[in-house]
């Protein structure tokens, strides 16, 4: 089997082909079977990273292709789960989606700068960046469960505060980012 076929990379791209049944699933309001899919592809993403790194399947698709698959999730998820007219109880405040966008854009455009600039290879994810994602995450979960558990309020009150926590997170984190690419630009190229 070809190293770009192995399973983590299937696995990746399995998650990428989830991505349009959960949009769906948001517009047509059944928050249930979002929630599943969402769900799916969240075990889809713990399972590549465990069986790249148990079985030593990591390759340089890889690398490419689980941090793309994470972010168009999270991405489509944060734009549907705005539109106030396809969530009932709770959706995510536009200014946060805009922040979660922003700071994504940012990450992206100064690895490449970094890369055509001075050569960098690898900026690799922060422990902030971890913790970000990993909010990130968590409130989708809250607002869908918000939006499936209708008659439960307190759940869009938790996923409201925690759109609030993504907010500072994605703040420090994109502020973090800033930081780390200046100081890349002042050290010696790293191939």
């Amino acid at each position: 089997m070809s190293t770009a076929f192995s399973l983590p990379n299937l696995l990746s791209l399995l998650r990428m082909g989830l991505v349009p049944f959960f949009v769906i699933a948001v517009t047509q309001a059944d928050m249930a079977k979002a929630l599943g899919i969402f769900v799916l592809a969240g075990v889809t993403d713990a399972l590549d990273g465990f069986i790249a790194r148990f079985w030593k399947q990591q390759t340089l698709l890889g690398t490419y292709l689980d941090p793309a698959a994470d972010k168009l999730l999270l991405i489509s998820a944060y734009v549907v789960l705005t539109l106030e007219s396809l969530t009932p109880v709770m959706s995510i405040p536009l200014w946060v989606t805009i922040l979660v966008i922003a700071r994504d854009v940012l990450i992206v455009t100064t690895a490449a700068a970094l890369h055509m600039a001075l050569g960098t290879k690898k900026f690799p994810p922060t422990a902030l960046s971890k913790l970000t994602t990993g909010a990130q995450v968590g409130t989708v979960v809250l607002v869908l469960v918000a939006n499936v558990a209708v008659e439960t309020a307190w759940l869009g009150e938790a996923a409201l505060w925690a759109a609030y926590l993504v907010a500072a997170l994605t703040l420090a984190s994109g502020l973090h980012y800033v930081a780390r690419a200046m100081r890349a630009s002042n050290a010696p190229a790293v191939s």
